[in-house]
């Protein structure tokens, strides 16, 4: 056992350790920072070592704004500028345009193009139809090993063979390729909805309903995988690397996971009109920064039900009740599944789908954080274990 893990000190030597007068020190007890002690038949108080240098430490980190940002990594207040997307007033806007607006008729690629202008000019759209030249010789047994794994899975094995010049200087070459990779299906000079259409089996009224879903979703402010991006991107690392970084944190159970959690929500109400339990603040159900509602699940659900009336009823029906719920809202996660389902499209493929509309965000983000001299991203750690040393 480590011989430091139990040791105590008294009131001066605490006090002494943290800078504080011996009154101070007992206000922290009362406040809860600190616990006390007492041996059987002593008066004097004894306070954990280890716990009074947690303490001391936190108290140093709070000078350093520590605790400030802590709180930003959890739905706090912003913790990186950015030009990019913003949410004001219950609305989602890219560059200032409103995204809902913008998904009734613009494309993933002009979407693109707006996020990207600051950083490539209003050229950034210049090979939005230059189809990605396949991978030759020893490229395709690899192709053929990954043609197996899910989309994200296989998307992250191939793209790090591309990590290329001629990729860092074409965006849009790099979206087309990621989407074709996601999809498991050749590049083509199709605009990337059809593409998604082409592969599931869509006719062309669900492709539209594909076209706005992408916009929509393109991006979201500084959610996990685009603070992933944003940090993959600070330390140099190539285009296609990054996006890797973007698509691991979306793969996640927490993040992109939700939309599978919501799904089984909706199939229960499916098979079972009315049975279906609402929650706040669960996968599908309420976003913080929606407290009114998630404006991209309700434009998404209209967009299902004009397309599909009776197959939407069922999801219609539970978005009405979770509506009428404070803080239970339907999200993005909720019209994910709610799209997938209404669709008849395969299991997972509106994951992928948001994968898709995401690499155009994450470009974005990784292109600003690469601009104007910004330098790697390196919080502080503020640690809590155990103190040992000499006594």
């Amino acid at each position: 056992m480590n011989k430091f893990m139990n040791k105590t000190i008294t009131a001066r030597e605490a006090a002494a350790i943290l800078g504080v007068s011996p009154a101070t020190l007992y206000s922290y007890v009362s406040r809860g920072l600190l616990s006390s002690s007492s041996d059987s038949g002593v008066r004097a108080k004894r306070y954990a070592h280890d716990d009074v240098l947690r303490l001391a430490a936190r108290r140093g980190d709070g000078k350093r704004a520590g605790h400030a940002v802590a709180a930003a990594l959890s739905w706090g207040v912003p913790v990186l500028e950015t030009r990019i997307a913003h949410v004001d007033g219950g609305r989602l806007y890219y560059r200032g345009t409103d995204a809902c607006r913008m998904a009734d008729q613009a494309t993933l690629e002009q979407a693109a193009t707006l996020l990207w202008q600051p950083w490539l000019g209003d050229g950034a759209a210049g090979s939005a139809q230059r189809p990605v030249t396949p991978a030759t010789g020893s490229q395709d047994a690899l192709f053929k090993a990954a043609s197996s794994l899910a989309p994200l899975p296989r998307a992250m094995a191939l793209l790090p063979l591309f990590a290329t010049e001629e990729m860092e200087a074409d965006p849009m070459a790099l979206l087309r390729l990621t989407a074709s990779l996601l999809l498991g299906t050749p590049a083509s000079e199709q605009p990337l909805h059809q593409q998604a259409a082409t592969a599931w089996g869509l006719g062309s009224a669900a492709a539209d309903v594909l076209r706005a879903a992408l916009v929509v979703l393109a991006d979201h402010e500084l959610n996990n995988s685009a603070f992933t991006v944003r940090c993959a991107a600070s330390s140099g690392a190539a285009l296609p690397l990054v996006l890797c970084a973007g698509l691991a944190a979306l793969s996640g159970p927490e993040h992109g996971g939700h939309y599978a959690l919501a799904k089984a929500v909706l199939l229960r109400e499916a098979a079972a009109p009315g049975s279906a339990a609402v929650t706040a603040m669960t996968p599908g159900f309420g976003h913080p920064l929606y407290p009114d509602g998630d404006i991209r699940a309700a434009y998404l659900m209209a967009r299902l039900q004009a397309h599909d009336g009776p197959a939407c009823a069922p999801y219609a029906a539970l978005a009405a009740r979770a509506g009428a719920t404070p803080r239970a809202q339907p999200s993005s996660d909720f019209a994910l599944a709610a799209l997938e389902l209404v669709l008849g499209l395969p299991d997972g493929a509106t994951l992928a789908l948001l994968a898709m509309a995401r690499t155009a965000g994450w470009i974005a983000h990784a292109l600003e954080q690469r601009a104007d001299g910004r330098q790697m991203i390196r919080p502080r750690a503020r640690y809590v274990g155990e103190f040992g040393g000499a006594s």
